[in-house]
């Protein structure tokens, strides 16, 4: 039997991944601070000398830090330009202190011309940079385990630094896309049944509108006639009333499989890890669609309750009977929630469905104090047609009217 596997999705575990982006460049700069400072110390410098490396080193990289932050890519060039002419004098002047020992401090300088100048002259200025690291520190008299090493660390610390930079800012990009995906959706929903409205109610209203001022015309001189098109608009009337119910409910042409991957989506999107596995393969439409709304619910209740992390959703086929089970780890007031609400939306209302093909319901909180739903239904569902006037009571009744 074929089946579908959603894989899981933790957006929980990747919520503080700009912070920790962040983090992962500050620890960096932090260590190539030291670095410098321990390459001066082993001079053994005057103190004076030594405050004044200190406060160069911290001027250097706090410059830098705000080189690494998301908004530098958005600032003008005047900013651009004032900021790495600043962090150029930062680096190159203490050389006539410390000479060779400031050797490193080109690194982070080299990163940021590849942050902040445009691509056809970032490279080439990184390029004569790391160049000048060894010829400066051979007329400067270093030895050549020196030259390399102060060429290597230039080299690897602008790689690093620029590196993790650009992975902090396509990291903010991710959520920030993913936060708009979201408010898409809601948006197209909303579209959706703004459409589904104005094209199903359109013609039901407007033939109200005209049967209602034809039977005022004609109640006192042709009654029978009234009384016919007074028929008529109680037709039209239950066929709006159908229209309506179709657009709220949601339950024509229901899928457990798809309903499952939008529900991960959905899920995803709230911060909620979301381990989807529906391995059913095709399912009979009246059981597809009572197991899709049994989902539909669940996870509209989950969404409701904000402190929601781990949300299961598992679904196969054993023997002649179909499971369903979701799993979420805040149980406060869920069955409570679930009860409450009318309109074909709360427990009760899903039990008779269930009932109404052959199977069942339970939900409630479990010895591992999770809440859990789980539904059941036969195979080969029982009592078809109660169950289709049960599932979509607006097509039963379209076709009743026609």
């Amino acid at each position: 039997m074929p089946t579908r596997n959603i894989a899981p999705f933790s957006p929980r575990s990747q919520a503080p991944a700009p912070r920790l982006a962040r983090a992962v460049i500050v620890v960096a700069l932090l260590c190539y601070s030291a670095m410098t400072v321990l390459n001066v110390v082993r001079t053994r410098p005057p103190t004076g000398q030594l405050v004044v490396c200190v406060g160069l080193v911290l001027a250097v990289f706090g410059v830098q830090f705000a080189v690494s932050s998301p908004q530098a890519r958005r600032w003008p060039t005047g900013r651009k330009a004032l900021v790495l002419s600043v962090q150029v004098v930062l680096t190159f002047a203490p050389l006539v202190w410390f000479g060779t020992n400031w050797g490193s401090m080109e690194g982070p300088l080299a990163a940021s011309l590849l942050l902040t100048l445009p691509a056809r002259y970032a490279w080439p200025s990184y390029g004569l940079l790391i160049a000048f690291i060894p010829v400066y520190n051979v007329l400067a008299g270093a030895t050549v385990d020196l030259v390399l090493y102060f060429t290597i660390a230039g080299v690897l610390t602008g790689l690093v630094i620029y590196g993790l930079t650009r992975l902090t800012d396509l990291v903010h990009e991710v959520h920030a896309t993913r936060e708009e995906l979201a408010r898409m959706a809601v948006t197209q929903e909303r579209l959706r049944f703004a459409r589904d409205l104005h094209d199903l109610l359109g013609y039901s209203l407007s033939a109200i509108t005209l049967k209602g001022e034809l039977i005022q015309r004609l109640i006192v001189s042709r009654p029978d006639k009234a009384r016919e098109e007074t028929l008529s608009v109680l037709r039209v009337a239950r066929q709006a009333l159908a229209d309506v119910r179709l657009v709220s409910s949601g339950y024509r042409d229901m899928s457990l499989a798809e309903e499952a991957e939008s529900a991960g989506a959905v899920l995803s999107a709230a911060d909620i890890r979301a381990d989807v596995r529906v391995e059913c393969g095709r399912l009979h439409p009246v059981v597809d669609t009572v197991l899709a709304t049994a989902l539909r619910e669940g996870v509209t209740n989950i969404l409701r309750h904000s402190g929601v992390r781990v949300c299961t959703i598992t679904a196969s086929v054993e023997e002649e009977t179909v499971r369903l089970g979701l799993t979420n780890d805040r149980p406060n007031a869920q069955t409570d929630a679930f009860s409450a609400r009318s309109g074909g939306s709360g427990l009760d209302n899903l039990r008779c469905r269930f009932d109404a093909i052959g199977g069942g319901l339970d939900a409630g909180l479990r010895g591992d104090g999770r809440f859990h739903l789980e539904v059941w239904a036969p195979v080969q569902p029982r009592n078809q047609e109660d169950e289709l006037l049960i599932l979509a009571p607006a097509a039963s009744e379209r076709t009743a009217v026609a």
